[in-house]
């Protein structure tokens, strides 16, 4: 149980956390799929409360806001006097802290990288008392292992992030059909130059020749139109969670079948809503209540150039032969900006994110056929959505983890770190 934490608690809630000699760990609006904002035996610490606006430079571009702000509370700030968010995730429920805690990517990641290149400043409480201001210039190492760091190096208080400019709350966009890999990665390449934002759905079920078909999405920001977004709550709700049976190989294959097909039938340029584009699943309460009482496994891969395209049909391969497939799976090209934090996840190349219902024993076999294909590829496994990665896997995908060791608070924990680091 996370217990609520307000600013001027703080000192006071690492010290009695230090006193029980309990592992600590600040958490947000724990939208991570894994283990990485667990903390069994120890303190988590709601930062929720910890969410206040501190200041907002228009001219500079730069906003200051408390750590447990959400995306959701900015956006509404942001977006109705002509300011985004440079990056965002596919949920606008993450915290500031959170964000940066897991450097999140987005669909402009070839455009603009990770958002822990647009975050000016971090204000950091360590366990032992010490409030720390970090900027990108800090020579310690300890900016960078905080982007990106999971939590372990301390409690965000607050940050300092650059903003861009927009028109409107509107989207231009174009929807492609794609039939296969290859042409896939060829729609890729055309759009990086000319679109900020790029994204595609793919049939993870379709073999033989359909194999890798799917629909991309590539969209900018509209120069004229709404200047506030369109409703924002959700527009439908999971009130129950659904039968085990209900999601199989049959009924998935079956949904992917119509969805390619409604997208080839919608296929061309338009404009929607900045929200509906940015964050689909945030239009459905509680949408996870479809997987069921046993839930599902988020599976998000990159690899890099050189074997992107084996690795990727590879992949596919395997999730198509074990019949297990995903109705949620994203495929997308990764830029080349490097990302700044010692543990952030993107890299050059190509993504792939699936989310398996949990079947048990077979959903767990297929998950550690997928690693032995990535790992191959020289890939890794992105921690934040991650809840049962090996040891070998994340050394192997992120070689430079014992000198991020050497910046974890030693009063900070958490199950995945204790998993996977020791």
């Amino acid at each position: 149980m996370a217990r609520p934490i307000w600013q001027d608690d703080l000192s006071e809630a690492l010290t009695a956390a230090r006193n029980d000699d309990l592992p600590i760990l600040a958490t947000g609006l724990r939208r991570s799929y894994g283990d990485t904002c667990l903390n069994p035996d120890g303190v988590l610490l709601d930062m929720t409360s910890v969410d206040r606006a501190i200041s907002f430079d228009p001219d500079r571009l730069l906003l200051r806001a408390e750590a447990g702000i959400s995306f959701d509370t900015l956006l509404r700030v942001l977006i109705k006097r002509g300011f985004f968010l440079p990056v965002t995730p596919g949920t606008r429920f993450v915290t500031l802290g959170g964000a940066i805690a897991n450097d999140v990517h987005g669909k402009n990641h070839h455009t603009a990288g990770t958002l822990g290149r647009w975050v000016k400043r971090i204000g950091l409480l360590r366990s032992d008392g010490r409030e720390l201001e970090l900027t990108p210039q800090d020579n310690t190492g300890l900016f960078s292992a905080t982007i990106g760091g999971l939590g372990l190096t301390g409690i965000i208080t607050s940050a300092e992030i650059e903003v861009m400019r927009i028109e409107s709350a509107v989207m231009d966009i174009e929807n492609v059909p794609f039939g296969n890999l290859d042409e896939f990665f060829q729609i890729s390449r055309e759009s990086e130059d000319v679109f900020d934002y790029t994204v595609s759905w793919i049939d993870c079920l379709a073999r033989g020749k359909d194999l890798g078909r799917g629909l991309f999405t590539r969209g900018n920001h509209a120069p004229k139109g709404a200047r506030l977004p369109s409703r924002t709550e959700p527009q439908l709700n999971m009130p129950l969670n659904f039968p085990g049976f209900v999601l199989n190989k049959l009924s998935i294959g079956a949904f992917n079948r119509l969805y390619h097909w409604n997208g080839k039938r919608k296929a061309g340029r338009g404009t929607v809503p900045i929200h509906p584009f940015f964050y689909p699943l945030d239009a459905i309460g509680h949408w996870y209540r479809m997987y069921g009482r046993r839930g599902m496994y988020q599976y998000q891969s990159a690899v890099p150039p050189e074997n992107e395209r084996d690795a990727t049909k590879a992949m596919l391969e395997t999730i198509s032969s074990a019949g297990e497939g995903s109705f949620l799976a994203v495929l997308k090209t990764f830029g080349v900006k490097p990302s700044p934090g010692m543990l952030s996840f993107p890299r050059p190349g190509t993504t792939l994110a699936l989310d398996f219902p949990n079947r048990g024993a077979s959903t767990l076999q297929l998950m550690d056929r997928l690693d032995a294909i990535v790992c191959e590829a020289g890939g890794r496994l992105y921690p934040a959505k991650d809840g049962r990665m090996t040891v070998d896997m994340f050394r192997s995908g992120y070689p430079q983890w014992q000198d991020f060791a050497k910046y974890v608070d030693p009063n900070f924990q958490s199950h995945f770190w204790r998993r996977i680091a020791q």
